[in-house]
């Protein structure tokens, strides 16, 4: 029988963040959008995972609560 292996849940939550953001335009402090407003689904669910980002520098956060890449 075949091991099926699926990505860890934060890893496929950061790709999904970024590409939200890529996709909705959020490229600039003018155009930083929140997770919703991204499309992100449930954007309070993983916190911590969009804080590491913001850490790391692969987004970037704009007052409380908006993001851009």
């Amino acid at each position: 029988m075949a091991v099926v292996a699926f990505p860890p849940i934060p890893l496929i939550r950061k790709k999904v963040i970024v590409k939200q953001l890529k996709s909705c335009g959020a490229d600039s402090p003018e155009t930083a959008k929140t997770l919703a407003e991204a499309g992100v689904i449930n954007p309070n669910g993983f916190k911590r995972i969009t804080e590491r980002l913001v850490k790391s520098g692969i987004i970037k956060r704009v007052g409380e609560d908006k993001y851009y890449v």
